[in-house]
């Protein structure tokens, strides 16, 4: 079954937030406009493209829709023309990439439901799709992924992808399903931010 416009536009919302997240990255980093746009891309389009391999939809959305091409390269440009005024957004880029996190995992929790596959595996399919842009994004800009900085960022994902998947499952409005998901992912992510909440690190000296 094809996605509904509605699934195709928090798709698209969600490579647009994550590749100008991306893009800043490749900013501050001083890349060229070739590594900023294929940072743009890969933040964008890195977590649908592993979706959909894994739950076997070929070719992948991010090959088979011309938009899903446009709209990354776009959000790239327009942060490698505007970098002077975006550069004084750099702040925000944990914000920007709490967005894409949240539109990220609940399009999909949902897109797993639509291939057949049930409330808990979807919920790791949504987590999956708003992590991988940004794990990539981290590893070719040489930082440590987020999520393995003891940031709450996998976790929020989860939970709200499993909120969206559950609700999709058991045909729950793709309206609700989104907000409710999305929500809860995006609020959760952002108090962490502000609050500086962490996961569970361990205690004392590393044994060698």
């Amino acid at each position: 079954m094809g996605s509904s416009w509605i699934l195709v536009a928090f798709d698209l919302a969600g490579i647009f937030v994550f590749a100008i997240s991306g893009a800043l990255v490749a900013v501050r980093k001083q890349l060229d406009l070739f590594g900023v746009l294929v940072l743009a891309c890969v933040t964008g389009l890195g977590g649908g493209f592993l979706r959909d391999v894994l739950i076997g939809v070929t070719p992948p959305a991010s090959l088979a829709d011309w938009r899903y091409l446009l709209v990354p390269v776009a959000a790239g440009l327009l942060t490698f023309v505007f970098h002077p005024t975006l550069g004084k957004m750099e702040p925000y880029i944990n914000v920007f990439d709490a967005f894409g996190l949240a539109l990220f995992c609940v399009t999909g929790a949902a897109k797993s439901v639509e291939a057949g596959l049930s409330p808990i595996p979807a919920a790791v399919m949504g987590m999956v799709t708003a992590i991988g842009g940004g794990m990539a994004r981290d590893l070719l800009a040489g930082r440590v992924p987020v999520i393995f900085r003891g940031e709450l960022y996998a976790t929020p994902a989860l939970a709200g992808a499993g909120i969206a998947a559950v609700l999709t499952y058991y045909d729950g409005p793709e309206v609700v399903a989104a907000f409710c998901g999305g929500s809860l992912c995006l609020v959760w992510r952002l108090v962490a931010i502000r609050r500086n909440w962490t996961a569970p690190l361990p205690r004392g000296p590393a044994s060698v």
